[in-house]
């Protein structure tokens, strides 16, 4: 039998292909079929039926510590967003003279302000919107000369460089919890199962917004 894929031999696409993560929680569920697997367990005796319940127990100890795990690793990314909102926000006042800054983007970052618990959208969203400020505060940066001696300005420029890398660095620990939770509540029958029972949904990794991904094309040297 010949290979499926060929890549040797085709079809390509010379024209590359970009690829985008899709914003949705999908609900787990299971069918008839696994109500009949547990039933049938119990008709085969006590001893089956208590052990694969005691099987479901511990799915869902390990699902409800992973979701824990999430959390702590989404309040990682908070904590260095809410950061990074402070720091762009002072090279914002310090530019306020020099640069229209966008009113919706301010509004959706002043959420991170006061801390508190967002879900995945917002968070993407808040990080999409630091992503523009950070661009308008730079090209303003760039535009007047005049501002590239204030020192208040440049250190505001490097701090959040390295917020950003520790944002990039946490959102990876971040998405491979994640990875870890889409892939056990898939896992049939008893973490599934579990999963179904409690309603529980594919989680959203967290994604490069659309200014960093242009960014990402333009020609650096």
């Amino acid at each position: 039998m010949a290979n499926q894929l060929d890549e040797m031999t085709g079809p390509i696409n010379e024209q590359g292909k970009d690829v985008n993560v899709i914003q949705k929680q999908i609900p787990v569920k299971v069918g008839v079929g696994s109500t009949i697997f547990e039933v049938i367990l119990w008709v085969l005796g006590i001893i089956p039926g208590v052990i694969f319940l005691f099987m479901k127990i511990k799915a869902g100890t390990y699902l409800r510590s992973l979701e824990q795990k999430i959390q702590h690793d989404a309040s990682q990314i908070d904590n260095y967003l809410e950061q990074r909102v402070m720091i762009l926000q002072n090279a914002a006042k310090l530019l306020d003279k020099a640069i229209d800054l966008d009113k919706d983007v301010m509004k959706s970052v002043a959420m991170y302000r006061g801390g508190g618990n967002h879900t995945d959208v917002e968070r993407n969203n808040a990080s999409q919107s630091l992503d523009r400020l950070f661009r308008d505060v730079n090209v303003a940066f760039e535009q007047y000369p005049n501002l590239q001696a204030h020192n208040e300005i440049e250190d505001c420029l490097k701090q959040n460089s390295y917020l950003q890398k520790e944002i990039t660095a946490a959102r990876e620990l971040y998405n491979d919890t994640v990875f870890e939770w889409n892939s056990a509540i898939q896992q049939w029958p008893t973490k599934m199962i579990v999963a179904a029972k409690n309603g529980y949904t594919t989680r959203i990794p967290f994604t490069t917004s659309q200014e960093i991904k242009e960014k990402a094309r333009d020609v650096f040297f």
